[in-house]
C-alpha cells in the first residue's frame, strides 16, 4: 500500500529545494535575476538573495546559516542617515523567511558594544545588549550570530552552511585543505563558539587579509561578502561549487565509508521493516511526550548504514553545531544482518539499545556538566540508522523529525568527503554539550509556547473525505495531531488532503487509499502510516454509507454492503489499531462515528439501522478488552448530518423524504424541527464530541457514547 504524497518538490525561487537523499555532485545554479532583482529596494534585495540561498539545501539547511545587509536608512526620531545592519533574526529560516524574518540595527551603536566587551566570560552577557542597539523598535530578535556580520568591514555577508564546505572543515587538517582547495582567496578561522568573540576574529581576520572573499570556520561554516547583493550572492555559489568540484575530481575512484559492507533490502522490504520497527520505537521512548517519526531510505543514507565505517563514523558525532542540535551528539546504529532479516530479534532487543543509549547519554551529561548547566534533557537518540534499511527519526512533532533527517543528511555528506579526503572530526565533546546545554538555548527553549493538547499524537480518519471525516481531521490537526487520512474515493482524498495540508502544513496531513473491507488492504494502510509517522495514537472509524428501503425491498446485496462497511468495516480497522496499539505499549484511543440510528429505529432502514446498532456493541465489547492496555473506545452518535456528507447525496436523500412523505427541500427543516433543540447539526458539531473523546481530557472516558443530535428522546442511552 503506496501513500499517496502530493507534495510539489520543484525547484523554484524562494522555495526550499526537498532533499532528495542523494550525493549530488552538480554544481549550484546560479538563479539570481536581474529583472527582478532591479525592482526591489536593498532589504528587498537581501531577502531576495536569503531566499535564493535557502531554496537549495546543499547550501544550508532548514533553519540554518544567515544573511546580512549594511543598508543607509532614515532614522525615524532626527531625520538623519543612519548605517542600519538588517541580518537574520532569532529562529528564522532564510529560505522561507520574509521581510519581518530580519532583525535591524544601529551599526553606531553595536561599535560601541566593543568598548564593553571583557573577554570569553561576557559572551552571554554581550547578548543582553543587541536589544539596545534595535532600529525603529523592531520586534524581531537579534541573534547570537550577530556580531560575526556586524563587525565583517562589508556591506553584503552571507553565513552558510554548505556540505561541500563543513567536509573541508570538518577534517583533520582543515588548514591545509582549505588553503589548497582555495589558495588565498578564502581564509580559515579555527572553531570557537558563535558569539562576540567570533565577531571580533573575523572583523580582526578582514583587516588583515583585505583581498579575501571569505573565510572557512573549522567545523562550522562558511562566510562570504561583496559589495552588492549579486556580486555576494554570486561569490556564495562560486565558492561552494569550487568545493564541489574539489571533492568529485579528489574522491574519484576511492572507496566511500570504507566501501559496502552489507546490501540494502529491495525498497517495499525497507519500507516493511520501517513500518513495523518504528512503532516499537515509539513505544519504547514515547512515555514521557509523544514523538512523530520519519523515515528516509534515500541514495545517500543507504551509502552509509549499508558501510564498514558506519559505526566508527557515526560514533564520532556531528561537526556543526546546527547538525547536532537537531540530532543529538550522535545517533543510535541498530544492530541488524539485512541478510538474514530477522526482524524479531531486532525488536527484542530494542530496550536493551536503547536503554544502553540513554545510560551513554547520561554519563555524557555528567562529564560534561557545568555547575549552572539545565537539567538533563530528554536522553532518548533522535536518530536510528539500520544497516540495510535506512534512517528513522523521532521529534515531538513531523516538521521537526524531518528536518533532524535532512540534518543528518547533511552529516552524512560531510563524513562522506571529509572521511574519503582526510580524518573526519566531530566537534569535541565538551564543545558540543557547552552548545546543546547553553542557558541561552536553554532560555530560548522556555519561551517556546506549550505545546497544542494533541501534539506528537497520531490519527488516522477513515471516511477521512467525507464531510465528517474532514472535519474531524481539521479538529484534530488544531490541536496538534498528525492526521492520516483513509478513504476509498482517491479523487475526493487528494482534494481532502491538499486543503488541509494547504491550511495546516504538509507536514501534518497524510492520505491512504483504503477499503475498510478488503483484510489486506486495511493491514497495509496501517504499515503505511507507520512508515510515514512512526505509529498510531488515536483511529476514528468514520466510513460510511447509506441505504434505505422498505424490508421487503431490502435485496440481500444491500443488506450485506452495509453489514460489510460498517460493521466488519469497523471491526478490520479497530482489529488493526488494536494490534498496533498493543505493540506499542502507549495505550490508544479509538472513536467509532455510528449513528442515532444504531439506538433508535427507523422506518425503511432495516440494513443501515441493525448496522449502526453492530457498531454500537463492538465498541463497548472493544472497551472491554482494551481497558487493561489503556485503550479507549467510545462512539459518538450523529443524527441528520446533511451539510458535506456523501451519504445525504443522491438516493439516501431522496429515500429518507420519501419515508417520511417530504419534498426534498423540506428533509433539512423536518431533521431540525424533530429535535428537542430545534437546532440543525453539522460535522464541526461531531467533531467536537470526537476530538473530546479521542484527547486526555477524556482519559477516564470509555464504552461512552456521545450523542450529537440535538436531542433525540429514543435514543437517549439510559
Amino acid at each position: 500500500m503506496e501513500f499517496v504524497d502530493f507534495r510539489d518538490e520543484r525547484r523554484h525561487h524562494g522555495t526550499r529545494l526537498e532533499k532528495t537523499g542523494e550525493a549530488d555532485v552538480a554544481a549550484l545554479e546560479n538563479l539570481w535575476d536581474d529583472g527582478v532583482a532591479d525592482g526591489l529596494d536593498e532589504p528587498g534585495r537581501l531577502l531576495y538573495r536569503s531566499n535564493l540561498l535557502g531554496s537549495d539545501k546543499r547550501i544550508t539547511n532548514y533553519g540554518g546559516g544567515n544573511t546580512s545587509a549594511k543598508v543607509e536608512m532614515k532614522d525615524p526620531l532626527g531625520g538623519e542617515t543612519a548605517t542600519v545592519l538588517w541580518v537574520k533574526g532569532s529562529g528564522g529560516d532564510v529560505g522561507t523567511m520574509k521581510l519581518d524574518g530580519f532583525a535591524t540595527l544601529y551599526m553606531d551603536r553595536l561599535e560601541r558594544l566593543r568598548g564593553l566587551y571583557g573577554g570569553e566570560a561576557q559572551e552571554d552577557e554581550m547578548v543582553g545588549y543587541l536589544p539596545h542597539c534595535t532600529f525603529a523598535l523592531n520586534p524581531r530578535a537579534a541573534s547570537i550570530d550577530t556580531p560575526l556580520h556586524a563587525y565583517l568591514p562589508y556591506r553584503h555577508v552571507d553565513h552558510m552552511h554548505p556540505d561541500a564546505v563543513i567536509a573541508i572543515a570538518a577534517t583533520e587538517n582543515s588548514r591545509a585543505l582549505t588553503r589548497e582547495v582555495y589558495g588565498d582567496e578564502i581564509g580559515w578561522l579555527p572553531w570557537r563558539r558563535p558569539g562576540f568573540q567570533l565577531g571580533l576574529d573575523l572583523s580582526r581576520f578582514a583587516a588583515e587579509h583585505p583581498d579575501a572573499k571569505g573565510v572557512v570556520l573549522g567545523g562550522h561554516g562558511l562566510f562570504t561578502w561583496g559589495d552588492t547583493a549579486r556580486d555576494c550572492y554570486e561569490t556564495t555559489l562560486r565558492v561552494i561549487n569550487k568545493a564541489i568540484a574539489w571533492f568529485e575530481r579528489a574522491t574519484a575512484g576511492k572507496d566511500v565509508f570504507g566501501g559496502r559492507q552489507v546490501d540494502a533490502l529491495p525498497p517495499p522490504d525497507r519500507r516493511a521493516v520501517a513500518a513495523r520497527l518504528m512503532p516499537a520505537i515509539r513505544g519504547l521512548i514515547g512515555r514521557d511526550e509523544r514523538k512523530v517519526g520519519h523515515f528516509d531510505d534515500g541514495d545517500a543514507v543507504l551509502e552509509f548504514v549499508c558501510s564498514a565505517d558506519l559505526k566508527p563514523l557515526a560514533a564520532l558525532g556531528t561537526s556543526c553545531p546546527d547538525h547536532f542540535l537537531r540530532t543529538k551528539i550522535r545517533p543510535l546504529v541498530l544492530d541488524f544482518d539485512p541478510a538474514a532479516g530477522d526482524l524479531d530479534a531486532l525488536i527484542q532487543g530494542l530496550p536493551a539499545a536503547i536503554g544502553a543509549y540513554r545510560d551513554d547519554y547520561a554519563r555524557y551529561y555528567e562529564r560534561c556538566r557545568h555547575p549552572d548547566s539545565p537539567p538533563m534533557r530528554d536522553a532518548n537518540a533522535v536518530v536510528y540508522l539500520v544497516p540495510g534499511v535506512g534512517m528513522i527519526t523521532f521529534a515531538r512533532d513531523k516538521a521537526t523529525a524531518r528536518i533532524a533527517s535532512e540534518f543528518y543528511v547533511n552529516a552524512i555528506n560531510v563524513m562522506r568527503g571529509a572521511a574519503t579526503v582526510d580524518a573526519y572530526r566531530g566537534l569535541p565533546e565538551q564543545e558540543a554539550f557547552d552548545i546543546e546545554y547553553w542557558l541561552l538555548e536553554e532560555a530560548k527553549l522556555r519561551r517556546m509556547p506549550r505545546p497544542r493538547s494533541l501534539a506528537g499524537r497520531v490519527a488516522l480518519v477513515t471516511g477521512g473525505a467525507g464531510g465528517i471525516g474532514r472535519a474531524v481531521a481539521g479538529r484534530l490537526l488544531r490541536e496538534g495531531a498528525c492526521v492520516v487520512l483513509a478513504d476509498v474515493d482517491g479523487g475526493a482524498l487528494r482534494a481532502t488532503e491538499g486543503d488541509l495540508a494547504r491550511a495546516f502544513g504538509k507536514d501534518q496531513v497524510r492520505s491512504v487509499e483504503v477499503d475498510v473491507t478488503d483484510e489486506a488492504a486495511v493491514r497495509d494502510g496501517f504499515a503505511a502510516a507507520c512508515a510515514e509517522l512512526g505509529g498510531l495514537d488515536i483511529l476514528v472509524s468514520n466510513a460510511g454509507i447509506s441505504s434505505s428501503a422498505p424490508v421487503e425491498d431490502t435485496a440481500l446485496s444491500m443488506w450485506s454492503r452495509n453489514m460489510d462497511i460498517l460493521a466488519t468495516g469497523y471491526f478490520l480497522v479497530a482489529r488493526e489499531a488494536f494490534r498496533l496499539f498493543r505493540a506499542q505499549g502507549l495505550g490508544g484511543s479509538v472513536v467509532f462515528v455510528a449513528s442515532k440510528n444504531g439506538l433508535a429505529a427507523s422506518p425503511g432502514a432495516a440494513a443501515y439501522c441493525t448496522a449502526k446498532a453492530a457498531e454500537i456493541h463492538l465498541a463497548r465489547c472493544l472497551a472491554l478488552e482494551g481497558a487493561a492496555a489503556g485503550i479507549r473506545v467510545n462512539t459518538v452518535n450523529p443524527d441528520a448530518v446533511l451539510r458535506g456528507s456523501k451519504i445525504w447525496t443522491g438516493e439516501w436523500r431522496e429515500q429518507r423524504a420519501a419515508a417520511y412523505g417530504l419534498r426534498l427541500d423540506e428533509l433539512e427543516a423536518h431533521y431540525r424541527d424533530r429535535s428537542l433543540l430545534k437546532r440543525s447539526v453539522y460535522p464541526e458539531d461531531v467533531a467536537e464530541a470526537v476530538c473530546f473523546l479521542a484527547s486526555d481530557a477524556a482519559a477516564k472516558s470509555t464504552g461512552n457514547i456521545v450523542n450529537v443530535d440535538a436531542g433525540n428522546a429514543q435514543s437517549f442511552t439510559r
